[in-house]
């Protein structure tokens, strides 16, 4: 168990730069408090313990602002930065030298039942505010760019970015596709504009067939005018 917490604090010292001291680390990093705390929880859901395991899971979220459900799988040197507003879903399932920031989700979608959360395998780094949402997997050596949402399976070894996620490289080479996520398209301001373009193209016939119109009553009334 020892050689354990000695691992979580080794890992807060390689990834953080702002470490300074174990005793800091241990009495003021919620993200190692949630992790110990979800090991305590977890013990105790294993063991059928369900209401003990959802109550310190519930009191962890209170005091570090990190909602990890007991039924959750962490594997090893898990490490959540700053951790504020991050969800880990009951049947996600994390490998080793994992690395989460803040607002993080790992999410089902609500569709789904048994295996409805993702799995992240070994060495995922996961930025800012991203949700990953689903039974998908996450493949080793991935990165997940802040703010993504990401609905599909990725790869080993890929970067995703933007909504909805897309790779945008795989085994160290860039995919060759547009995936601009600044300017995604939007289909709601399409739907608009295609409904735009018809309404023009409506008043257009509209307007041909006014037109239509008059030159028939013109051509009526000379008709009368000569008679």
């Amino acid at each position: 168990m020892f050689k354990r917490l000695r691992e979580d604090i080794a890992v807060v010292f390689d990834q953080d730069p702002a470490a300074r001291h174990w005793l800091e680390i241990v009495l003021t990093y919620s993200g190692i408090h949630a992790i110990w705390a979800h090991r305590i929880a977890h013990w105790f859901y294993k063991k059928r313990f369900f209401f003990i395991a959802r109550a310190i899971s519930q009191i962890s979220r209170f005091f570090t602002g990190i909602e990890i459900h007991p039924g959750a799988k962490i594997g090893r040197r898990f490490f959540i930065d700053h951790g504020m507003g991050v969800v880990i879903g009951e049947t996600c399932e994390i490998g080793d030298d994992v690395t989460i920031y803040q607002g993080v989700t790992l999410g089902g979608t609500g569709k789904e039942k048994g295996k409805r959360h993702p799995t992240v395998k070994n060495n995922v780094l996961i930025a800012s505010g991203a949700k990953v949402l689903g039974s998908i997997t996450i493949g080793e050596n991935s990165k997940i760019g802040a703010g993504s949402v990401v609905l599909n399976d990725v790869p080993p070894n890929s970067t995703v970015v933007g909504i909805p996620g897309k790779v945008v490289r795989q085994n160290g080479m860039k995919v060759p596709r547009d995936l601009n996520h600044r300017d995604l398209p939007d289909p709601v301001e399409e739907k608009y504009q295609a409904m735009e373009a018809e309404i023009q193209e409506l008043k257009a016939e509209i307007n041909e067939l006014k037109r239509t119109i008059n030159l028939l009553k013109d051509g009526e009334q000379r008709d009368a005018e000569g008679f």
